[in-house]
């Protein structure tokens, strides 16, 4: 059987994320949801405009969905798909890590736990499958945000919830972080969230690249940060290295 072509994967992402997109997208917000070099993405953008299934408005630049075009399908996974892709390796990196693991979906400006791995001991711990956190103030959560350009505009465009006294909260220092994450391929949180406790986390990419998940590290800050109060390299290179696998599976 043959194989999948990447050229149309990649265009469906690129539709996918421009429709979801309330006042349309720049080339570079396109470029960097999807991880692709903006040469690439301006060779799409620039075909789909012509063949009508995108449209460029003249004065801003910006793409918005075209006539030929007018509404495409929501790129979001049921749950339940997600955590039947994930629940090997999240286990997995829960065994190597020695600590709790969760996998999010993004929903609205929220990130759903749809899959969660108690840390391997024998300590009481709270299942939070289910659970809702903020992507402002969550490893996941700046993760999904990073990689939706939509989803982004609406966080900067309003003021967000101080959760702790080291919550960012500011749009520019939100806009940097996002940034960093695009640039490093992780995220982290440390005390953002809840007192005492860091995280880490990597996005999941289905077909095209388009980001359709995050996995994550979790535990007190003493055990997954070092001295200088950052998290340690092993977590991250963990949650880097299973997220790439998680992605093999969903893009296959």
């Amino acid at each position: 059987m043959a194989g999948t072509i990447q050229s149309i994967e990649r265009a469906a992402a690129v539709l996918r994320v421009v429709s979801a997109g309330p006042r349309g997208l720049t080339l570079l917000e396109v470029s960097a949801a999807l991880g692709l070099a903006k040469g690439t993405t301006h060779g799409i953008l620039r075909t789909l405009v012509d063949v009508g299934f995108l449209g460029q408005d003249a004065t801003t630049g910006r793409y918005e969905v075209g006539d030929r075009l007018t509404a495409l399908g929501g790129h979001a996974l049921d749950a339940s798909t997600v955590r039947s892709l994930t629940l090997n390796w999240a286990d997995t990196l829960a065994s190597r890590a020695g600590e709790q693991v969760h996998v999010g979906v993004l929903r609205g400006l929220e990130v759903e736990v749809v899959h969660h791995v108690f840390r391997p001991d024998d300590s009481e711990q709270d299942m939070r499958t289910g659970l809702r956190l903020p992507v402002h103030a969550s490893a996941m959560g700046k993760v999904l945000l990073a990689f939706d350009p939509s989803a982004q505009a609406q966080v900067l465009s309003r003021h967000q919830e101080l959760r702790t006294h080291r919550t960012v909260t500011e749009p520019g220092a939100i806009t940097r972080h996002l940034e960093a994450v695009r640039r490093d391929g992780t995220a982290t949180e440390v005390e953002e969230l809840v007192l005492g406790q860091a995280a880490v986390a990597a996005p999941v990419r289905g077909r095209g690249g388009i980001v359709v998940a995050a996995v994550e590290v979790s535990g007190d800050v003493e055990r997954l940060c070092d001295g200088r109060g950052q998290v340690r390299t092993r977590f991250v290179t963990q949650v880097r290295a299973v997220a790439r696998t998680m992605s093999r599976d969903f893009a296959a």
